[in-house]
């Protein structure tokens, strides 16, 4: 070793008590340590990521079930009810006839003064069919099982509060007024089906409702509403606004009153969405981490042919 090199070395060694520059240490360690840390944060997420996608495909299955068996049941109720080769109008009357003079129910059941939306309740509790918001639904399922496009319809008072809960069914062109509550299909006195548009006239709505026991006169028809998307607090009023610029006329589709009147459809709907987001979020993580991490996560379908490849290895 010639001396030159050697009093190179000498320099570079540091005395004794010497510590290496801070700056240098922290250079050294800070770019391993950044990204030992951005990969455990990504693993985290990824592993949330999947375990959310797998419990909402769980979901998925479940409500699927759930609304199958919700359909089959009405669709047996339905059919014993309601003549399958009769018209709208008879198909509604029969209805009506079945929520006023149907079979004994159970008289004990769910609280009324929290709303029900489980169809297998409303139709076989009594107390809940005397109660207009759950009457409506009892209704709108079983006209929904029989063919027909029914909705609820919302009447408001002067402060846009909900009085009275009726129904809207589809007859010849026409959105009929039906109040299962107080089991009568609205009508002039020359037996004409009325709408909506007819009752706001107060003596059309004053003759029609005459003859209807105990009816209270205050359930007018000057303000309704199909949904009163505006109680969802700050996101009410913004929300409505968007989705009538997206889909006019949304709000008086007889789907989307029926997501409202059967819990299992619109779980069964929420699911799917829940999936759909979850996919995207799970999709977005493998990217990022394919291209600024050089992570690449196992697929699905790789873990699950792991699994079956080593089951069978086991098994032989």
């Amino acid at each position: 070793m010639s001396r030159g090199t050697a009093v190179k070395m000498a320099r570079a060694i540091p005395e004794a008590g010497q510590s290496l520059p801070a700056t240098n240490v922290a250079e050294s360690f800070t770019p391993a340590v950044a990204v030992a840390s951005a990969h455990t944060f990504f693993r985290a997420c990824w592993y949330c990521a999947n375990c959310l996608f797998a419990l909402s495909v769980l979901l998925v299955l479940y409500s699927a079930v759930w609304e199958y068996s919700t359909r089959r049941y009405l669709k047996g109720f339905s059919d014993a009810i309601v003549p399958e080769s009769s018209s709208a109008q008879e198909k509604v009357e029969a209805i009506m006839n079945w929520i006023s003079h149907g079979p004994a129910r159970q008289e004990a059941g769910p609280s009324i003064s929290s709303p029900d939306r489980n169809p297998t309740d409303t139709l076989n509790y009594a107390s809940l069919l005397r109660v207009c918001g759950s009457a409506t639904n009892a209704f709108i399922n079983l006209a929904d099982s029989a063919g027909l496009s029914a909705r609820r319809l919302l009447l408001l008072d002067s402060r846009r509060l909900t009085k009275h809960v009726v129904g809207e069914v589809l007859v010849d062109g026409r959105w009929i007024v039906v109040d299962p509550a107080f089991r009568t299909i609205f009508s002039s006195p020359d037996g004409r089906l009325l709408t909506r548009e007819d009752l706001t006239d107060p003596a059309v709505f004053a003759a029609a409702t005459r003859g209807i026991p105990g009816y209270d006169p205050s359930y007018t028809f000057d303000r309704t509403s199909h949904i009163r998307i505006a109680r969802l607090w700050l996101i009410g009023r913004p929300m409505r606004r968007v989705l009538d610029q997206l889909v006019p006329g949304w709000d008086d589709s007889a789907v989307v009153s029926l997501l409202l009147e059967r819990e299992s459809l619109a779980t069964l709907l929420f699911a799917f969405l829940l999936v759909g987001v979850l996919g995207f979020v799970r999709a977005l993580l493998r990217r990022y981490g394919e291209r600024r991490l050089g992570v690449r996560p196992v697929r699905i379908r790789q873990q699950f042919l792991r699994a079956v490849h080593a089951f069978v290895d086991t098994a032989g």
